[in-house]
């Protein structure tokens, strides 16, 4: 088993690299319809797997169409990244759709709509105080 340094080492290697992918090595039309971002890597103990997990923007059938696509690239990826990085072993790649970012857009706008629903009332307290 690897050491968590090195995996953490190995992880943000893999994102580095399918992040290059992404951008130009990746031929499938399919995941161009959405701006794809690679937000984070999880590798096994044993770097054998890879979890990589991906921030789509777009509507939810490009979300989907990217994911198709980034599903059906799983060999070409996991194929140039045996080219690209220096492993005994490959690890098995593996898409994940992450909604982080969507939820905390989420979150932050309804603390925004609490804030300025709360603004009214204190300046209406404050005027009656005076």
């Amino acid at each position: 088993m690897a050491t968590s340094r090195r995996v953490s080492r190995v992880a943000e290697l893999i994102k580095r690299e399918v992040s290059q992918m992404l951008l130009n090595g990746i031929k499938d039309d399919r995941v161009g319809t959405g701006m794809v971002s690679v937000t984070d890597v999880d590798v096994s103990g044993d770097l054998q797997h890879a979890k990589i997990y991906v921030s789509i923007y777009g509507t939810e059938e490009a979300k989907a169409e990217t994911m198709a696509g980034l599903k059906s690239a799983t060999g070409y990826v996991r194929s140039e990244l045996g080219a690209r990085v220096r492993l005994r072993r490959t690890p098995e790649v593996v898409f994940i759709e992450d909604r982080s970012i969507e939820r905390g857009s989420k979150v932050l706008s309804l603390l925004n709509q609490l804030e300025l629903q709360r603004k009214p009332e204190n300046g209406e307290n404050d005027e009656e105080e005076v």
